[in-house]
This record gives structure tokens, sequence and C-alpha cells, in this order.
């Protein structure tokens, strides 16, 4: 039973199996992700790690059918361990409300699985039913919202769809004294380069950031931003685009050639505050971040 849950407790991934000529479960998978390796996939097989619908290991030497569904665990190799910590701020039947530090992805994607926000929250809550309502950037600390019941879900992913849930941010950047403020910045965000980066367009807007003054200091300012809309990297565009890059961005305006993670110096925006009418009670909740920004004397 121990196995059962020690499976249950990881972030899993899903393949319906295609039509064609592979005689095993294995060679089908194998054929299927060959930047794996049928090495890898094998390893995979004899360590329960491939599993079918009714969470039973199977076989590599099952046969191949078509239409059938596998879940396996994806691994990273030498995935390094991240020196940071998180903070629980709620929890209950529906809802899990977590303080993401800085660098830390909140679900797996590339080359994170183990080091990501729901892999730990599944492993310390023992809770297999955790999905995450919303992402933040990996270089982005601050509040994150999961669904803990898969039978209340959709209720809760509705209000992000439909604009229902106020998101607030903080950050530290640049003075703007020639801007009058509070500001509605507008803009079409498109895809950049690379492939990771995001870039302004002209056409019809696509993106809306509300950015107030909170506090004013020589050579730094901190700033309200309040996301109208959810694209990518849009606080990030936003503020370098009005002259005011965030304090730390290795992606904008430039993108910089450093790329090992600087806990010392990390992003300085924060995901401060999450405010939406639960649709079921009906009150009002906000979740707010304990964590902080740097000081606006830090240059």
């Amino acid at each position: 039973m121990a196995e059962r849950e020690d499976w249950d407790l990881r972030p899993r991934s899903s393949i319906w199996l295609a039509a064609g000529p592979w005689a095993t479960v294995l060679d089908a998978l194998a054929a299927r992700f060959p930047a794996v390796g049928r090495e890898r996939w094998a390893d995979r097989f004899a360590r329960g790690l491939v599993r079918g619908e009714d969470g039973v290991p199977v076989a590599a030497d099952a046969p191949h059918r078509d239409g059938r569904r596998v879940w396996y665990w994806r691994e990273v190799a030498d995935e390094p361990s991240m020196p940071v910590a998180v903070r629980v701020l709620h929890a209950d039947a529906d809802l899990v409300v977590a303080d993401k530090p800085a660098y830390l992805p909140v679900a797996p994607a590339g080359g994170w699985v183990r080091e990501t926000l729901v892999a730990r929250l599944m492993s310390d809550l023992r809770l297999a039913t955790l999905v995450p309502l919303h992402r933040i950037d990996r270089a982005t600390a601050g509040v994150v919202l999961l669904s803990a019941n898969p039978a209340t879900r959709s209720r809760y992913q509705a209000l992000f769809r439909e604009q229902r849930i106020r998101k607030r941010y903080e950050a530290v950047a640049p003075p703007l004294p020639g801007t009058a403020f509070p500001l509605t910045y507008r803009s079409r965000l498109v895809s950049g380069e690379p492939f990771f980066r995001v870039r302004e367009a002209a056409g019809e807007p696509n993106s809306e950031t509300l950015i107030e003054v909170m506090e004013r200091g020589v050579a730094l300012w901190r700033y309200s931003l309040e996301p109208l809309t959810g694209r990518k990297h849009q606080l990030r565009v936003h503020m370098a685009a009005l002259g005011a890059p965030i304090l730390n961005d290795r992606y904008y305006p430039v993108l910089s050639g450093r790329h090992d993670d600087d806990y010392e110096r990390p992003l300085a925006l924060l995901a401060r505050a999450l405010e939406f009418v639960d649709p079921f009670s009906g009150t009002r909740r906000r979740f707010e971040s304990q964590q902080g920004l740097p000081p606006l004397h830090e240059s």
C-alpha cells in the first residue's frame, strides 16, 4: 500500500497509446519519446513507474494495444535541489494557498519535476489531488491558489477564466517621475525570441495593467501592479516598456547572459495578494503573501 501511496503523491502524466507496429508497451513508449531512451524507460517499468488506469504497474513486455492509456512519472536526471522553503498560508477541503519562493516552478516543466511547488505540496500535505488553479513565473514569488477537491475545482477555475479574481503584485523598479499615476498601461503582447520571452507588437491591445506608486525612493520606487489580463510576463514587459524594468530582471528589457539562479538577488516582483468572492459560500476571501521585497535604498 505504501508503494501505491508514494506513486499517487507524485505529479504524473498520461498518454493514450496510438496504433502502430509495436509489440509491447515499452516499444511504444520508447518510440514516442526517443529523447528519454529505451534503457531509461525499461528502468521506469522495472521500478513500477509506468501504470495502467487502475494504478497497477504495467510490465515492460505487456502487449501494446491501440487506445490503451498509461500513466507515468516523468523524471529529470540530476535535478538540483532548491534551497528554498514553501509556506502554506491556508488549507481546507477545497483550496490550498501557498506562498511560493522565487525560482521554484509552480508545476513540472522542462528540467523541473521534483523541485516544483505542486510536487512539494503533494508530498508535504499527503494530498494526491492537488492541482494549481493558476501559475506565476518561476522567478516570481508570492501567492498561488491550488485546488484540492476535484468536485469543486471547475467553479474555482471559472473565477480565473472569467476574471473574477483580483490579483495584486508589488515590484521594485526605477522611478518614473514624469508619469502620472495611477496609470493603466495597455499593449499587444506576442511571442518573442528566444521562445521563453515576450515582446510588444503593433495591433489591438491584449494586455492591461493598472500601475500605482506605493513608495518613492531616490534610485528606486515601489509599485503596485494589478494585471487586468493574464498574459505571460505581462508585468515585466509593461514595466520595461515604460522605462522602469523590474529590479534584477534578467529577461527584460535585455536578455542577460547569466543563467544560474541568484538567490541573493531575485526578481523584485511579488504576487502580494489574491482576493475573490467564494463561489460556494459567497464570502469574500483574501490571501496575502508574507514575503518582502528589497528596501528602496538597494540598487
